[in-house]
C-alpha cells in the first residue's frame, strides 16, 4: 500500500489529507476561511495568503497524527500548483518542497482542476477512463473528455463567468452574505422557479458553451425592479443555471465518442438540485452518472492527494523547481473561444 500527503491551498482553504492507493482516506482536515473574508463579501487573496502561511504547517502535524504517520511512512507529497490565487498557491507548495526535501520523498505538483477532474475516481473504482466530466466550480465551467491521468480534452468552456461565480454574485444581489452559493440553494427551495423570467443564455446553439454573465445581470434587473420575492428569483436563477447546463451537457454528449459515464465535479457540484437534473440527464443517454461524494465537491486535500496517486503510479513526479502557476489550462491545446478570454 502507497500512501500520498496531499495538500491544498488555491483558494480559501487550507487542507491537507493522507490517502492511500486502496482509495482510502486515512486521515483529512480543512480549515476554512469563511469567517475571514465573510466581511468583504468574497475572497481576499492577501488575507488567504496570510491565512495558509500561518495554518498550514500545524494542520499537516495533526492530518499525520490523526492517522498514527510520519512523513517517513508517506511514499510522495503532492501539492496544488496551480491553477489559484497565486499567494496561497505558492505557500502550498513550497510548504510541499521543504517537506519533499527533507524527508527525500518525491514531489507531485498537481493541476488543482485534475484533482477535482480525478476526485470522483478515488470515491467510485467502477469510474473507468474515458468519461465525460462537467466541471463546475466557482472560477472554472468547462466540459472535458478525461481520457487518462494528465490526458484531458476540453469540449466546452465559459465564455464569461463561471456558474459558482454567477451563483455567489447572485446570492450578493439578494443579500445571502458568503458563502453565496448554498445560501441561494437553501432560498430557492422556498420559491417558485417559474415567477421570473431570466434567460438561458446560449441555450440552443451549436457549440456546448456557456454564458452566464447574463444570467447574472438579469437577476441584478429582478431584484432592482422590486416586482418578485427574493425566494422567487433565486429558484429562477438556479432553474435557468441548471437548464443552461443540462442543455449544454446534452448537446456535449451528442458530439463525444463512447464513453463510461458522465461526472460532475467541482464546488457546483454539491448542489442536490443539479446533480439530479444531471442524473436524468445521463438516464436519457444510457449511461451511469457520477458525482464524488460532498466533502469531495469543494476545495479539499484529499482529491490532491488522490491525483498524486494516480501519477505516482503513472511513475511521474516534479523537480523541486517547479514553479506554481495561477493559471494551468488541463488541455492546452484547445481552440481559443471567442470572448472567454483568461478563463479560457
Amino acid at each position: 500500500m502507497r500512501t500520498v500527503l496531499g495538500i491544498e491551498s488555491s483558494c480559501d482553504e487550507t487542507a491537507a489529507a493522507l490517502v492511500t492507493d486502496g482509495r482510502v482516506i486515512l486521515a483529512q482536515r480543512i480549515a476554512s476561511q469563511d469567517d475571514a473574508h465573510r466581511p468583504y463579501g468574497g475572497v481576499v487573496p492577501e488575507i488567504a495568503a496570510r491565512a495558509h502561511a500561518e495554518r498550514l504547517a500545524p494542520l499537516i502535524a495533526a492530518t499525520l497524527a490523526d492517522a498514527g504517520m510520519t512523513l517517513d511512512d508517506v511514499d510522495a507529497i503532492a501539492a496544488t500548483a496551480g491553477p489559484g490565487l497565486i499567494g496561497g498557491v505558492m505557500v502550498g507548495l513550497v510548504t510541499a518542497k521543504a517537506l519533499a526535501m527533507a524527508a527525500d520523498k518525491p514531489l507531485i505538483a498537481v493541476n488543482h482542476l485534475e484533482g477535482h477532474a480525478l476526485s470522483p475516481r478515488l470515491a467510485d473504482a467502477s469510474l473507468a477512463y474515458p468519461y465525460l466530466l462537467l466541471l463546475v466550480s466557482g472560477g472554472h465551467c468547462q466540459i472535458l473528455l478525461v481520457e487518462g491521468v494528465g490526458s484531458f480534452r476540453r469540449l466546452a468552456t465559459t465564455i464569461d463567468d463561471a456558474l459558482g461565480e454567477a451563483f455567489d454574485k447572485s446570492a450578493k444581489v439578494l443579500g445571502l452574505g458568503y458563502p453565496g452559493g448554498p445560501a441561494l440553494e437553501r432560498l430557492a427551495l422556498q420559491g417558485d422557479a417559474r415567477k421570473v423570467p431570466l434567460p438561458r443564455p446560449l441555450k440552443g446553439s451549436d457549440e456546448p458553451h456557456f454564458s452566464f454573465a447574463g444570467l447574472k445581470s438579469a437577476v441584478l434587473r429582478a431584484k432592482q425592479s422590486g416586482d418578485y420575492a427574493d425566494a422567487d428569483i433565486a429558484a429562477s436563477f438556479q432553474q435557468a443555471a441548471i437548464d443552461c447546463l443540462v442543455d449544454r451537457t446534452g448537446r456535449a454528449l451528442g458530439k463525444v465518442g463512447t464513453v463510461n459515464a458522465l461526472v460532475v465535479a467541482g464546488g457546483v457540484a454539491a448542489n442536490t438540485a443539479i446533480r439530479s437534473a444531471l442524473e436524468a440527464l445521463a438516464a436519457r443517454h444510457g449511461l451511469p452518472f457520477i458525482a464524488p461524494p460532498m466533502q469531495l465537491c469543494t476545495d479539499n486535500a484529499a482529491m490532491i492527494a488522490w491525483a498524486g496517486v494516480e501519477r505516482l503510479e503513472q511513475g511521474q513526479n516534479d523537480p523541486l523547481d517547479v514553479a506554481a502557476r495561477p493559471r494551468w489550462p488541463l488541455d492546452p491545446a484547445a481552440d481559443v473561444v471567442r470572448g472567454a478570454g483568461v478563463k479560457a
